[in-house]
């Protein structure tokens, strides 16, 4: 495995390990060169509770590989959280730098309602 995504990992494991102490729904973010995924997963960690993505059907006809499509997936998952009735999440990052897709998906789902 190469040693930029083995650092990778290793940031997701330890932001993992602290979300697991807040006992707390977690919104999981994994971003590839042309898409961008968002989970809403349990407290235990066993389920997929909501989900979003550039590849639903509702945004799959504009550009999925820049920050405009990152708010998009982050303005559908708030919305499907809210409709579950879930408001406090965790936000993970799955290891990967808190700026440009991942940081507009973030501040998309805070502005629909999300705390965390």
């Amino acid at each position: 495995m190469y040693q930029k995504k083995k650092a990778r990992l290793k940031r997701a494991l330890r932001s993992r390990m602290k979300i697991k102490e807040l006992n707390c729904f977690r919104l999981s973010v994994n971003r590839s060169s042309k898409h961008i995924y968002a989970q809403l997963i349990s407290v235990t960690g066993d389920k997929v509770l909501a989900s979003a993505s550039t590849l639903d059907k509702v945004l799959r006809d504009q550009p999925t590989c820049n920050i405009d499509a990152a708010k998009r997936v982050g303005q559908l998952i708030g919305e499907r959280a809210k409709s579950i009735g879930i408001e406090k999440i965790a936000f993970d990052r799955s290891g990967f730098r808190y700026h440009g897709r991942v940081k507009a998906l973030a501040e998309a789902a805070r502005e629909s309602g999300l705390k965390f």
